[in-house]
């Protein structure tokens, strides 16, 4: 009689069944297809029928994977920003000891890197994927990864006066909303107070968003400048603001 099978070490993942693992594989490549679809023709082109096409399937069949067309953009999305928190992380970890003056600068460009390399990921982040698509609550803590990098160095400057205004809506917004203030703790947790750190996320955010989207909608052509220096003077002029050293 052969020996049991030993139980598997306490708080190890359960290992999927054939069934489950197919069932990951198959919904990995129409994800994979439908991100082919949007490469070529924008999200206009995602379509159901088309992508079951290509894979052999029928479209009923399609939908045990994913509910609907919205079910799909949602796992997009989501994929979208595990990837591009990835990124940041990364070069978090490649700079990490160098001046938070430095980080910041590395995050903003590891940002517009990662959708240079595949804009039609990053326009699913940064615009509406669809006229009637709503995003489910849960991509905003998605979303939150991305900046929580830029929220743990940005807690290392100093309070701006002129960005009073925006603190007294950052305060306001850390008290209404308590998954904010548990992003703040988890990203700056030695911040006595995370306000100045999370009004100085949210501008380094609109200043980089606002130059990636312009530079991949092909907005800044016959302009004359390079985007990468654009980006660095915005973020570089932000580090001043917030007193962020340049000495490690």
């Amino acid at each position: 009689m052969p020996p049991a099978t030993p139980p598997a070490p306490s708080g190890a993942p359960t290992p999927q069944t054939p069934r489950q693992r197919y069932r990951a594989q198959l919904q990995q490549e129409i994800k994979q297809a439908a991100l082919a679809q949007i490469a070529e023709g924008g999200i206009e082109a995602l379509s159901i029928n088309a992508i079951a096409k290509t894979l052999g399937m029928s479209g009923p069949a399609l939908y045990k994977y994913f509910r609907n067309r919205d079910d799909l953009l949602t796992a997009l999305i989501s994929d979208g920003y595990e990837d591009a928190a990835e990124a940041i992380r990364t070069a978090a970890h490649r700079t990490a000891g160098r001046s938070p003056r430095e980080r910041l600068l590395a995050l903003a460009h590891a940002y517009r890197d990662w959708a240079l390399v595949q804009p039609h990921r990053y326009l699913l982040l940064a615009g509406t994927p669809a006229a009637s698509y709503e995003a489910p609550a849960h991509t905003t803590g998605s979303a939150r990864a991305v900046m929580g990098p830029f929220l743990t160095v940005l807690a290392e400057g100093t309070p701006w006066p002129a960005a009073e205004p925006l603190y007294d809506e950052m305060r306001a917004w850390v008290e209404d909303t308590p998954a904010v203030a548990e992003w703040a703790a988890a990203y700056a947790p030695a911040a006595d107070d995370p306000v100045p750190a999370l009004a100085a996320s949210v501008l380094a955010w609109s200043r980089m968003h606002g130059i990636v989207s312009l530079e991949v909608q092909g907005s800044f052509q016959g302009m004359g400048h390079d985007s990468a220096t654009l980006l660095a003077l915005e973020i570089g002029s932000l580090a001043d603001a917030v007193g962020l050293s340049s000495d490690a």
